[in-house]
């Protein structure tokens, strides 16, 4: 089935989990991909292999480390000048039990699984407009629900909890207001917005949770391949065309928390995010 002959579509962390299973069917059905990965060594023979298993010789390999908002901008700068339209922006990298600083002094979490995919979609986004109908999916996951609120001045220093997950959840709780505060702004554009939760998944998210709780937790975990399943009804579906600022849930949508549905809460974040990485 190649029934996305001509549409190009932006995978970031394709090289791995989620992203490479997301990556590899686009690719089977005549995408062209481009991945946006942090290690060009890995990621050059998983590329390798997506080639060889799809048959799709349109999948490229761009750089983009989430946790440097200079690698952002040249990611973003480099595929804004490229000749060609996008099509679909597919914000699906992320990090989950790890703790620190970001190279621009930001939580972790917040700096990688938001920050970044916000500057790298500000940079997109006159490309998506020039190329609708477009498409921006971010990946978050039903952990927001478990974030009450964004401490602003939290977000600004290193992860305090030792797991992490509470930070991890706030940067899905940011998503998901990302993708609303998004369809608002591009509402009439011919761009629409998708959030969604992809399942809890056996993926490299994980690696750094220690062990024997890594080991028990995966045994419980949807495999990466069912875990793209909402990505992609979100990215290339023809039924959702017309919906946009939504949260999807096993490829339907679902309502969010409370706090993921507070305007205020989403136009806050913009206007901290923007000021943060200086993109508008």
């Amino acid at each position: 089935m190649k029934d996305l002959e001509g549409r190009v579509f932006v995978v970031t962390g394709a090289n791995t989990g989620i992203g490479r299973a997301t990556a590899t069917e686009l690719a089977r059905r005549g995408a062209e991909v481009i991945a946006a990965c942090r290690s060009e060594e890995r990621a050059r023979p998983v590329l390798e292999a997506i080639r060889a298993e799809t048959g799709n010789q349109k999948v490229s390999l761009v750089a983009l480390d989430l946790a440097d908002l200079a690698s952002v901008r040249r990611c973003g700068e480099e595929l804004a000048r490229r000749e060609g339209p996008i099509h679909v922006l597919i914000n699906n990298a992320g990090l989950a039990g790890q703790r620190g600083v970001t190279a621009d002094g930001f939580e972790l979490a917040f700096g990688v699984n938001h920050l970044g995919h916000f500057l790298l979609t500000q940079l997109l986004l006159d490309k998506l407009r020039a190329s609708a109908p477009a498409r921006v999916v971010n990946v978050s996951s039903h952990s927001h629900y478990r974030a009450r609120g964004i401490d602003f001045e939290a977000v600004r220093r290193p992860t305090r909890h030792y797991t992490a997950m509470p930070e991890y959840s706030v940067s899905k709780l940011a998503n998901v207001l990302f993708t609303a505060e998004l369809a608002r702004r591009l509402q009439g554009t011919g761009v629409t917005t998708y959030a969604l939760h992809p399942g809890v998944i056996a993926s490299d998210i994980w690696k750094r949770i220690p062990q024997p709780f890594r080991a028990i937790a995966k045994s419980f975990m949807r495999s990466n391949e069912e875990g793209a399943q909402t990505s992609l009804h979100c990215a290339a579906a023809a039924e959702v065309a017309g919906e946009s600022g939504l949260y999807y849930a096993d490829c339907r949508p679902k309502k969010p928390s409370r706090p993921a549905r507070d305007p205020a809460l989403a136009g806050e974040l913009w206007r901290r995010s923007a000021e943060w990485v200086g993109a508008g």
